[in-house]
Protein backbone atom coordinates (compact mmCIF):
# COMPACT_ATOMS: atom_id res chain seq x y z
CA UNK A 1 0.00 0.00 0.00
CA UNK A 2 1.19 3.63 -1.15
CA UNK A 3 1.70 5.76 2.13
CA UNK A 4 0.03 8.79 1.04
CA UNK A 5 1.29 12.40 1.62
CA UNK A 6 -0.53 14.62 3.70
CA UNK A 7 -2.02 17.55 1.83
CA UNK A 8 -0.58 20.85 2.96
CA UNK A 9 -1.13 24.30 2.14
CA UNK A 10 0.84 26.24 0.43
CA UNK A 11 1.51 28.93 2.58
CA UNK A 12 0.73 28.77 6.65
CA UNK A 13 -2.19 31.26 7.65
CA UNK A 14 -1.09 34.82 8.48
CA UNK A 15 -2.01 36.98 11.71
CA UNK A 16 -4.62 39.85 12.27
CA UNK A 17 -0.72 41.84 12.68
CA UNK A 18 1.17 40.02 10.04
CA UNK A 19 -1.36 41.36 7.32
CA UNK A 20 -1.79 44.48 8.96
CA UNK A 21 2.11 44.92 8.63
CA UNK A 22 1.73 44.25 5.68
CA UNK A 23 -1.05 45.86 3.99
CA UNK A 24 1.43 48.90 5.62
CA UNK A 25 4.62 48.28 4.47
CA UNK A 26 3.00 47.35 0.83
CA UNK A 27 1.06 50.91 0.76
CA UNK A 28 4.74 52.64 1.79
CA UNK A 29 6.70 50.87 -0.58
CA UNK A 30 4.21 51.89 -3.37
CA UNK A 31 3.95 55.69 -2.14
CA UNK A 32 8.39 55.79 -2.59
CA UNK A 33 8.00 53.97 -5.61
CA UNK A 34 5.49 56.33 -6.90
CA UNK A 35 7.83 59.48 -5.49
CA UNK A 36 11.00 58.28 -7.22
CA UNK A 37 9.27 57.65 -10.04
CA UNK A 38 8.26 61.38 -10.08
CA UNK A 39 11.38 62.79 -9.29
CA UNK A 40 13.11 61.24 -12.46
CA UNK A 41 10.09 61.54 -14.27
CA UNK A 42 8.90 64.49 -16.77
CA UNK A 43 5.20 63.81 -16.71
CA UNK A 44 3.33 65.30 -13.78
CA UNK A 45 1.17 63.31 -11.06
CA UNK A 46 -2.04 62.98 -12.75
CA UNK A 47 -4.10 65.75 -10.74
CA UNK A 48 -6.24 65.32 -7.59
CA UNK A 49 -9.17 67.77 -7.42
CA UNK A 50 -11.86 67.54 -5.08
CA UNK A 51 -15.28 68.14 -6.29
CA UNK A 52 -18.77 66.42 -5.44
CA UNK A 53 -19.35 65.44 -8.99
CA UNK A 54 -15.79 63.75 -8.82
CA UNK A 55 -16.22 62.13 -5.60
CA UNK A 56 -20.11 60.79 -6.84
CA UNK A 57 -18.49 59.94 -10.21
CA UNK A 58 -15.89 57.49 -8.12
CA UNK A 59 -19.25 56.16 -5.92
CA UNK A 60 -20.71 54.95 -9.13
CA UNK A 61 -17.51 53.22 -10.40
CA UNK A 62 -17.08 51.62 -7.34
CA UNK A 63 -21.07 50.24 -7.03
CA UNK A 64 -20.59 49.30 -10.71
CA UNK A 65 -17.34 47.34 -9.88
CA UNK A 66 -18.82 45.58 -6.83
CA UNK A 67 -22.02 44.36 -8.59
CA UNK A 68 -19.85 43.25 -11.41
CA UNK A 69 -17.67 41.45 -8.78
CA UNK A 70 -20.19 40.05 -7.13
CA UNK A 71 -21.88 38.64 -10.57
CA UNK A 72 -18.51 37.54 -11.68
CA UNK A 73 -18.18 35.80 -7.95
CA UNK A 74 -21.60 33.77 -8.34
CA UNK A 75 -21.17 32.34 -12.67
CA UNK A 76 -17.40 31.91 -12.76
CA UNK A 77 -16.19 29.13 -10.74
CA UNK A 78 -12.43 29.61 -11.09
CA UNK A 79 -12.32 33.10 -10.34
CA UNK A 80 -14.40 32.04 -7.08
CA UNK A 81 -12.14 30.11 -5.76
CA UNK A 82 -9.38 32.08 -6.40
CA UNK A 83 -11.11 34.97 -4.59
CA UNK A 84 -12.17 32.70 -1.73
CA UNK A 85 -8.29 32.07 -1.65
CA UNK A 86 -7.09 35.15 -1.84
CA UNK A 87 -9.43 36.86 0.40
CA UNK A 88 -9.20 34.22 3.13
CA UNK A 89 -5.24 35.30 3.39
CA UNK A 90 -6.10 38.42 3.45
CA UNK A 91 -9.43 38.62 5.49
CA UNK A 92 -9.88 35.74 7.53
CA UNK A 93 -7.40 36.88 10.14
CA UNK A 94 -8.48 40.62 10.22
CA UNK A 95 -11.93 42.51 12.45
CA UNK A 96 -14.28 43.91 10.78
CA UNK A 97 -13.02 47.61 12.03
CA UNK A 98 -9.73 46.54 9.68
CA UNK A 99 -11.62 46.57 6.80
CA UNK A 100 -11.13 50.47 6.86
CA UNK A 101 -7.75 50.32 6.66
CA UNK A 102 -8.00 47.42 3.68
CA UNK A 103 -10.05 50.16 1.37
CA UNK A 104 -8.10 53.18 2.76
CA UNK A 105 -4.30 51.52 2.03
CA UNK A 106 -4.14 50.10 -0.80
CA UNK A 107 -6.89 51.72 -2.53
CA UNK A 108 -4.58 55.10 -2.28
CA UNK A 109 -1.59 53.41 -2.61
CA UNK A 110 -2.40 51.25 -5.83
CA UNK A 111 -4.30 54.16 -7.53
CA UNK A 112 -1.44 56.80 -6.78
CA UNK A 113 1.00 54.43 -8.73
CA UNK A 114 -0.87 52.74 -11.02
CA UNK A 115 -3.23 55.55 -12.49
CA UNK A 116 -1.43 58.62 -10.87
CA UNK A 117 1.95 57.87 -12.00
CA UNK A 118 2.07 55.04 -14.80
CA UNK A 119 -0.84 55.78 -16.29
CA UNK A 120 0.36 59.43 -17.40
CA UNK A 121 3.77 57.85 -17.73
CA UNK A 122 2.98 55.43 -20.59
CA UNK A 123 -0.12 57.05 -22.05
CA UNK A 124 -3.64 58.84 -20.95
CA UNK A 125 -5.28 56.49 -23.61
CA UNK A 126 -6.17 53.10 -23.97
CA UNK A 127 -2.69 51.88 -24.31
CA UNK A 128 -1.82 53.23 -21.32
CA UNK A 129 -4.10 52.17 -19.60
CA UNK A 130 -3.81 48.06 -20.40
CA UNK A 131 -0.27 48.31 -19.91
CA UNK A 132 -0.97 49.77 -16.13
CA UNK A 133 -4.36 47.50 -15.56
CA UNK A 134 -1.52 44.64 -16.55
CA UNK A 135 1.04 45.78 -13.72
CA UNK A 136 -1.85 46.19 -11.53
CA UNK A 137 -3.22 43.23 -11.87
CA UNK A 138 -0.41 41.01 -11.59
CA UNK A 139 0.38 43.07 -8.18
CA UNK A 140 -3.23 41.24 -7.08
CA UNK A 141 -0.83 37.29 -7.80
CA UNK A 142 0.16 35.43 -5.26
CA UNK A 143 0.75 32.39 -6.99
CA UNK A 144 0.03 30.84 -10.57
CA UNK A 145 -3.04 29.69 -9.39
CA UNK A 146 -4.58 32.90 -8.90
CA UNK A 147 -4.48 34.04 -12.84
CA UNK A 148 -8.27 34.23 -12.56
CA UNK A 149 -7.87 36.50 -9.92
CA UNK A 150 -5.60 38.49 -11.83
CA UNK A 151 -7.26 38.81 -14.33
CA UNK A 152 -10.19 40.13 -13.05
CA UNK A 153 -8.00 42.71 -11.16
CA UNK A 154 -7.11 43.56 -14.31
CA UNK A 155 -10.03 44.08 -15.54
CA UNK A 156 -11.46 46.25 -13.07
CA UNK A 157 -8.13 48.23 -13.35
CA UNK A 158 -9.11 48.83 -16.93
CA UNK A 159 -12.39 50.50 -15.14
CA UNK A 160 -10.38 52.74 -12.98
CA UNK A 161 -7.96 53.89 -15.37
CA UNK A 162 -10.28 54.74 -17.88
CA UNK A 163 -12.18 56.68 -14.95
CA UNK A 164 -8.80 58.37 -14.90
CA UNK A 165 -8.83 59.37 -18.66
CA UNK A 166 -12.11 60.64 -18.78
CA UNK A 167 -12.46 62.71 -15.89
CA UNK A 168 -8.68 63.92 -15.71
CA UNK A 169 -8.90 63.71 -11.80
CA UNK A 170 -7.09 60.78 -9.37
CA UNK A 171 -9.65 61.59 -7.30
CA UNK A 172 -12.59 59.38 -9.16
CA UNK A 173 -10.68 55.88 -9.52
CA UNK A 174 -9.47 56.56 -5.61
CA UNK A 175 -13.38 56.54 -4.43
CA UNK A 176 -13.91 53.80 -6.61
CA UNK A 177 -11.08 52.08 -5.36
CA UNK A 178 -11.60 52.48 -1.74
CA UNK A 179 -15.21 52.00 -1.79
CA UNK A 180 -14.98 48.86 -3.68
CA UNK A 181 -12.78 47.76 -1.42
CA UNK A 182 -14.54 48.30 1.89
CA UNK A 183 -17.48 47.04 0.23
CA UNK A 184 -16.29 43.43 -1.22
CA UNK A 185 -14.06 43.18 2.55
CA UNK A 186 -16.88 43.60 4.08
CA UNK A 187 -19.23 41.41 2.37
CA UNK A 188 -16.70 38.51 2.21
CA UNK A 189 -16.07 39.28 6.34
CA UNK A 190 -19.31 38.95 7.33
CA UNK A 191 -20.75 36.55 5.19
CA UNK A 192 -17.59 34.29 6.36
CA UNK A 193 -18.68 34.81 9.82
CA UNK A 194 -22.18 33.56 8.94
CA UNK A 195 -21.65 31.29 6.37
CA UNK A 196 -25.33 29.97 6.83
CA UNK A 197 -26.27 33.29 5.09
CA UNK A 198 -24.88 32.47 1.61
Amino acid sequence: MAEQIPDTPEMQPLTRIQVLIAMGVTAVVLLVVSKVWLHFSSVPLLAVRFSVPAVLQGIGLGVGISIASAIVYRIWGEYRRSADQYLAMVLKPLLLPDILWLGLLPGMSEELLFRGVMLPEVGLDFVGVVISSLCFGVLHMSNLKQWSYVVWASIVGIALGMSAVWTGNLLVPIVAHVLTNLVSGAIWKISDRNPKNL
